[in-house]
């Protein structure tokens, strides 16, 4: 059974171009230190390449993760119940999402993603694997309050947010986005979400620095994205994928660096970068339980349970939309 046709929430412009993703990039490359949020790196073409780097050898949150979810299936079907709406926020894994979804009897799944194409494939590919499961694909930038579909209002809702994605924000960000993702789950809700821990920067960087750098090619495809999406003539050959591990914030860096100094053009605007500039792509924050517990609680929601890995790399943490009378 393929999924229902699902909603579309995305706001685009006359050129047919996501108009939050235009206002990043030419906001992003006007800053001192040029930025872009790492959520656009998911296009089709890069939503494809994410897919390639979670099966790489230096790759160990996905394998961790999975570890997780297939060793504690039982701990997660006692603790959430069957009955209830899965919302993922991005679209789902081939592999982690139907382990879940498996170990709690859900009664609908919601796929929330900006990449369009790529989502309503995904969403397609779990409809066949569960066929008696609703699944209804909502096109839509979670970063705001999405409105859910009619269909599962007055169920229960589980949120599910795997990866370390929320890792990509720094503190204030990735706190707006818990308190955004309460606000599209409701009262009473549960959230399952991933995050990765601190450890050795050499496994840290090799992970997203890969030997067979695909990595880079998905580094690369921001700009070629702008290039197509937004009339941009960003020399991509002049830039170079760099990954590096900024210990006074446990994160690791992702730049695309100018190999020369470059003029271009984006949506008519011109702007130039200088040999060794960059253009901050990503991050991608580490946790302690203690800080991992903090954001939870600051984006107001109660961690109540915290799983990790035999080698303990990674954790998949439990938290509940019910705000404690006191700090635990």
């Amino acid at each position: 059974m393929p999924a229902r046709k699902g909603l579309t929430l995305v706001n685009l412009d006359s050129d047919g171009v996501d108009t939050a993703f235009r206002a990043d990039v030419l906001q992003g490359l006007s800053e001192p230190q040029k930025a872009i949020p790492a959520r656009w790196f998911y296009d089709d073409i890069g939503s494809d390449l994410f897919e390639q780097i979670t099966g790489l050898p230096e790759y160990y949150p996905t394998r961790a993760e999975t570890e997780i979810l297939t060793e504690r299936c039982d701990e997660f079907g006692g603790l959430i119940g069957p009955g209830t709406a899965v919302v993922e926020f991005g679209s789902g894994s081939s592999v982690k999402t139907p382990l879940l979804l498996g170990c709690i009897d859900p009664a609908a799944y919601v796929p929330l993603d900006i990449a369009g194409d790529f989502l309503r494939a995904s969403a397609d590919a779990l409809a066949a694997q569960f066929p008696n499961l609703p699944v209804f694909p909502v096109e839509a930038d979670f970063m705001r309050q999405v409105q859910l579909p009619a269909d599962v209002t007055a169920m229960p809702k589980l949120g599910f947010f795997p990866g370390s994605t929320i890792g990509n924000m720094v503190a204030r960000t990735a706190v707006d986005l818990l308190r955004t993702m309460r606000a599209t789950l409701g009262e009473g809700s549960q959230l399952l979400i991933g995050m990765d821990l601190i450890k050795d920067p050499k496994v840290l960087t090799a992970a997203y620095d890969d030997s067979q750098g695909v990595t880079a090619r998905f580094n690369l495809n921001l700009a070629a994205r702008i290039n197509r999406e937004l009339g941009g003539t960003i020399p991509i050959e002049d830039l170079r994928h760099v990954a590096r591990w900024n210990d006074e914030f446990a994160r690791i860096e992702m730049h695309l660096e100018a190999t020369r100094t470059i003029e271009f053009v984006v949506s008519a605007r011109r702007f130039a970068m200088t040999e060794g500039e960059t253009i901050h792509t990503e991050n991608s924050h580490k946790f302690s339980r203690r800080s991992s517990n903090t954001l939870l609680l600051a984006g107001g929601w109660t961690p109540r349970h915290w799983w990790l890995d035999r080698q303990e790399r990674f954790s998949l943490v439990l938290a509940d939309a019910t705000v404690p009378r006191s700090a635990p």
